[in-house]
This record gives C-alpha cells, sequence and structure tokens, in this order.
C-alpha cells in the first residue's frame, strides 16, 4: 500500500532582533550552519526564489508599516513566516521542475489571502532533507493595520486555513490526503498551554544557538559563561517539557529519531491520519521542536558544559591566585 502523502503548511511570527536570524537561514547568508546541520551546503545553488527580497527582512517589514501609518510596539508581530512543504514520498521521483510548480501553487493560494506586495520573498530550500518554501510577509490587514492574530487567527481560523489550503493543493495535486477535520472530531489531545511552553522553548534554543554561532577565539571564556547561564533556564525547561509529552505519549526522543527530523514528521502524521489536519500538524511540530530541543544539547561543546556544570570555578581559581 503507498504511503499517505500530505501538503503540509504551518505559520510562525516574529516580533524584532530574531528577523534577522531569519533572514540569515532563509537566505543562506552564512558559510556554515552548525546549529542546523541538515543544510547541505553543497546543494544550495539549487535553491531558488520565486519572490526575491528587495532588502534586509527587517528593514522591508518596517518601510511596509512605516509606509501604511502603522504605530507598532516593541512586542508588535513585525513578520510573519510560512513553512510550506510535503512529506517526503510526495517528493520522490520529482523532478525540479515539478517541485517549482509544486510551490507556485502553493504560493498562489497564500496570495489569494495576502496582499502580494506584503511578502518579503519566499524561497525554495533543495539543500535540506525535504524541498521546502519558506514564505515571508508583513501582516498588513486590507485595511493598512498591523495585526497578525486577525491575519492568522486563533485555532478555529487555523482549522479553516488549513482546510482550504488542502482544497486548494488538491485541486491540482489529487493523490494529497488529509484526516479528518478538527472540527468535526472535537478532540483536544495536547493542551494548548504546552504549545506556548514549546514557543518559550524555542525561542531559548534560537538564543542558545545564534550565542553558540558567535563564538570566536577572543570570545570563548565570557560566551561559555553566557550560555551556562541559558542553559540555567533551558535544561529543565526541556526535562519538563519531555515529563508532560510522556503524559500524552508524544515523547520520543531517541537517537535515531533525532536524525530523522522529516521522517518523524511523516510518520507523525501517517500515524494519526484519522485526526483532524491542524490538530496532528500541530502535534507533529511540537514532536518536531522537542527534537530539535535535545538535539542541540548534543550539539553543545564540551567546555561549555563544563562551565555549566561547574558554574564560577574559573573565577574562584583566578581569585585564589591573587590571593597567594
Amino acid at each position: 500500500m503507498a504511503k499517505p502523502q500530505f501538503a503540509i503548511m504551518r505559520f510562525a511570527k516574529y516580533k524584532g532582533p530574531e528577523i534577522s536570524r531569519i533572514e540569515a537561514h532563509d537566505e543562506r547568508t552564512k558559510e556554515k550552519y552548525a546549529s542546523n546541520p541538515d543544510v547541505d551546503t553543497s546543494r544550495s545553488h539549487l535553491n531558488f526564489h520565486l519572490i526575491e527580497p528587495q532588502g534586509h527582512y527587517r528593514q522591508e517589514a518596517e518601510k511596509q508599516i512605516r509606509e501604511a501609518g502603522c504605530r507598532t510596539r516593541s512586542d508588535s508581530v513585525r513578520l510573519v513566516e510560512t513553512l510550506i512543504t510535503g512529506s517526503p514520498a510526495f517528493f520522490k521521483k520529482k523532478s525540479e521542475k515539478q517541485i517549482r510548480e509544486f510551490f507556485e501553487h502553493a504560493l498562489d493560494f497564500l496570495k489569494q489571502r495576502q496582499a502580494p506586495e506584503t511578502f518579503v520573498s519566499a524561497v525554495v530550500h533543495m539543500d535540506e532533507k525535504t524541498p521546502h518554501m519558506h514564505v515571508t510577509f508583513v501582516p498588513l490587514t486590507p485595511d493598512h493595520r498591523l495585526s497578525a492574530k486577525e491575519i492568522i487567527g486563533n485555532r478555529k481560523k487555523l482549522t479553516l486555513w488549513q482546510d482550504d489550503f488542502w482544497k486548494h493543493m488538491v485541486s491540482k495535486y489529487p493523490e494529497l490526503e488529509r484526516g479528518e477535520s478538527a472540527s468535526e472530531t472535537g478532540r483536544d489531545h495536547i493542551p494548548p498551554r504546552l504549545f506556548k511552553a514549546m514557543t518559550r522553548l524555542t525561542k531559548q534554543r534560537h538564543a542558545i544557538e545564534a550565542t553558540l554561532e558567535s563564538i570566536n577565539p577572543f570570545n570563548g571564556k565570557s560566551k561559555a559563561q553566557e550560555i551556562s547561564k541559558m542553559l540555567d533556564v533551558y535544561i529543565p525547561g526541556v526535562e519538563q517539557m519531555q515529563t508532560e509529552l510522556k503524559k500524552y505519549d508524544a515523547a520520543f526522543a531517541q537517537e535515531e529519531t533525532l536524525k530523522k527530523e522529516n521522517e518523524t514528521l511523516k510518520a507523525k502524521v501517517e500515524e494519526k491520519k484519522r485526526k483532524g489536519l491542524e490538530e496532528q500538524l500541530r502535534e507533529a511540530k511540537l514532536e518536531h521542536d522537542y527534537q530539535e530541543a535535545v538535539s542541540l544539547l548534543q550539539r553543545i561543546p564540551p567546555e561549555i558544559l563544563e562551565e555549566y556544570r561547574h558554574p564560577g570555578r574559573r573565577n574562584r581559581e583566578v581569585h585564589h591566585s591573587v590571593e597567594r
């Protein structure tokens, strides 16, 4: 029996400094990607844009917001990123032309929902395990208000987004499947508080990754101390998440699974194909993000973990030498 094939879409909202990190990842502006070993830079030349950015993401967002006359706060969402991909089985044996057509069709769906002039970039990555597209846009409403909440909406509206996305994609790709609508099943498998907790944990992970990548021979000691302080919060958070996920039979941090992130997403969707589409994707993303959280700990250099386990040891040694 052929494996089910899915088109996947999910949103992320960004407010400020993290936008630069998103741009660095999406536009492949770095030479190395220590925090994301799945990036094969020897294949990065195969990546392509469907919308070319006109400038830096943050600058373009601020320009659009200013021209629309919107007032902002420090916690205002300035950029929405939409990740679009599919099951690995869907892309198997497809040509580059067919893959491009898939993402063009998906982008057409977003352009029907959001003013095209608000889009900042749409780039397809072919240098990771599964082809996927990052689409970024400024969340401006038709009446020129800045409101990611209104555009993306609450859980009910997200379900409609997913339902409409599937209808759009299946019109061209009838082999794509989906589970029952979450509104039909009425099931609440994992409580919303866990998704909020994972969002906080993911932001902490991003901060640690950014600090790791900024280490050089001149700032190693200070960065090690900085990261060890972050780990004081991060490691208990990962452990708490593991405990919580076990209650819902959702934690699977086995080493082999960590090496197959996209395969895990696919397997999770297949396993729960009778659930609502939005719910199964939310759970798959939760488990994917948890794997990322655990995986980061495996990539932290030993000397930094030593600083975390024995905070201030170096400071004490220096203090004792001065006393002598």
